[in-house]
């Protein structure tokens, strides 16, 4: 058994525990309060006054995919052959021994959605995964999150190149279609058809509603195409990026689908980022979007997810949203709340210690724990 003592413990279910404690027994949150009473040996870790809160969550990265320092040799995040891969998984690509790991669990991101880029129509399949671990097989939480699909510029422009389609922002909602269709069809004649076809395969858990769509979409024109496939087609999805929703702030509140923010800091370095802002998170949040913010790691390095977070409050972001936009709101938007996100009795022991509030921009990490091991001690 751990216990975790004498600091602000923010559970994420409820207000802030001053001089709080947590308990942690076989990788499992036992005990969150004051004052708990043990009733057998453990091991005591001291906040010292710090603040005792969830493992970070990232909901949309690339970790793994795209790896340090390396070059071509450890990019594996687009397959630009085929302007539609829904066959890939990101299990067969992530490396758990790129040292973008251990940056991110040692500085309090303990589980992510790492997956494809943005380079095809219909990407691949993300993984959700835990930072800390040998062998990707051990570090799923979920081994099929969503499938990635992407509009705007970036299909096109890496398509155009080869003059082939799409090279139009039509040909790549043509091709997304082609595909959902292609999959009915293929459902609705399966038992007569005896042909096996792995891009529909992949594909009938989305056309069904049991797998999310990761939509990639930018520009609000480009919002608004995925939200139309989205509802022709009954599909599940969540808003990637979505980096000029706070101009439809207003719209995107009817539609009552999740937004994963970001990367807001940074240049803007194509066209579809002209309006990229920090303010977006918190125009979303307060017409009543629910919000995660992301890295898109290596875009931003995955351990500064607090930063981002933080930058998020400077512009308008109140700071319990944005800690939430980190934590259980990215579990409950990937489907995994009951398991991460929150200090919560039963749920996993993802538990992060900081010396100062975590946005503070010189807070430090002093303890990390994934599944209730010590990850990282300071």
């Amino acid at each position: 058994m751990i216990l975790i003592k004498n600091g602000t413990v923010l559970t994420m279910a409820g207000e802030p525990i001053e001089n709080g404690q947590v308990l942690v027994k076989e990788g499992k949150i036992v005990a969150v309060g004051k004052d708990i009473s043990l009733t057998e040996n453990c091991q005591i870790i001291d906040a010292q006054g710090g603040f005792i809160m969830p493992g970070i969550i990232d909901a949309h990265c690339h970790i793994g995919m795209w790896e340090e320092g390396i070059g071509f040799e450890g990019d594996d995040g687009n397959e630009i052959t085929d302007p539609a891969t829904p066959q890939l998984r990101a299990i067969d690509a992530i490396n758990p021994f790129d040292t973008a790991f251990p940056e991110a669990y040692e500085n309090g991101v303990t589980c992510v959605c790492s997956g494809p880029g943005s380079a095809n129509v219909i990407g691949g399949q993300f993984t959700t995964i835990k930072t800390k671990g040998k062998r990707i097989d051990n570090m799923i939480v979920q081994k099929s999150a969503s499938m990635k699909v992407a509009f705007g510029e970036n299909p096109k422009r890496c398509y155009n190149a080869k003059k082939q389609a799409p090279s139009t922002r039509m040909a790549t909602a043509a091709i997304l279609r082609e595909y959902l269709f292609k999959t009915k069809n293929y459902m609705e004649n399966k038992e007569k058809n005896s042909s096996f076809d792995m891009k529909l395969e992949s594909l009938i858990p989305v056309v069904k509603g049991e797998l999310n769509v990761k939509a990639h979409a930018h520009r609000t024109d480009d919002i608004f195409t995925a939200i139309r496939i989205a509802k022709e087609f009954g599909l599940k999805m969540t808003l990637e990026h979505c980096t000029e929703g706070h101009l439809i702030a207003d719209e995107l509140a009817k539609e009552g689908l999740a937004v994963i923010v970001g990367p807001s800091f940074g240049s803007k370095s194509k066209v579809e980022l002209k309006e990229k802002t920090f303010e977006t998170a918190a125009v979303l949040h307060n017409a009543g979007v629910k919000i995660a913010i992301m890295t898109d790691h290596p875009v931003i390095p995955v351990h500064h997810l607090p930063m981002c977070a933080a930058l998020a409050v400077r512009a308008g972001l109140s700071e319990e949203a944005a800690l939430k936009a980190i934590t259980i709101n990215p579990a409950e938007i990937l489907g995994i709340a009951d398991r991460v996100g929150s200090l919560e009795v039963n749920k996993d022991a993802d538990i992060v210690v900081f010396d100062k509030h975590p946005f503070d921009i010189q807070a430090k990490t002093t303890c990390v724990l994934i599944d209730g091991e010590i990850a990282f001690k300071k």
